[in-house]
């Protein structure tokens, strides 16, 4: 049997000999996190779709030069990023007011109650925690979403951004203690009971 990184293995060389049905299969699975990843960087669906989109066809294009033994997603994320970043330069929106907490993923929350108290207070707990994060600098913004609204782990995280797992951890320190400041919560608060 093989394991999910050999297939993967596969699919990519398959793509770089010209498969496009090779490449479909790795946009089939990256697409939604791709897209989330760009929304949590611009802040914005519309743009969002368009970024991730547009990563797609600029690594279909260069998909031979991924070298041999290199995964696929954190040769990716590095062409999705410098586009969020080309595209927020470009803009010049990269305030808070930039993020909309409609077109942001949700905050993971720990009960089921749909009372309009608790509707409302989720809402705006949503929109604070949304705002905060679009006040991160551009480095911590990423380790924020990539930790906690994709997942990944630090390791994930790190080979995805070409650094060490050490400076993973120094980034989501630093970022969750900046959210701590500008959601005033204290140590231990709402950022470290994120998922």
């Amino acid at each position: 049997m093989t394991s999910v990184c050999q297939e993967e293995t596969i699919v990519l060389q398959r793509c770089q000999r010209g498969s496009s049905e090779a490449f479909e299969v790795l946009v089939n699975k990256y697409m939604k996190d791709a897209y989330f990843i760009a929304l949590g960087l611009v802040g914005n669906r519309e743009d969002a779709m368009d970024l991730s989109q547009e990563a797609f066809v600029r690594a279909y294009r260069h998909i031979k030069d991924v070298k041999p033994g290199r995964k696929f997603f954190p040769w990716f994320y590095q062409i999705l990023k410098n586009l969020c970043i080309s595209h927020l330069r470009k803009r010049r929106y990269r305030r808070a007011s930039s993020l909309n907490s409609e077109d942001c993923p949700e905050v993971a929350s720990t009960d089921d109650c749909f009372s309009p108290e608790e509707v409302a207070s989720r809402n705006e707990t949503k929109d604070n925690v949304w705002q905060a994060i679009g006040k991160l600098d551009e480095k911590h913004r990423e380790v924020i979403i990539l930790r906690h609204f994709k997942n990944m782990s630090y390791d994930q995280i790190a080979e995805a951004l070409f650094c060490n797992k050490g400076t993973v951890t120094s980034r989501l320190y630093y970022a969750r203690k900046r959210l701590e400041e500008l959601l005033g919560t204290g140590k231990g608060g709402f950022i470290h009971d994120m998922p």
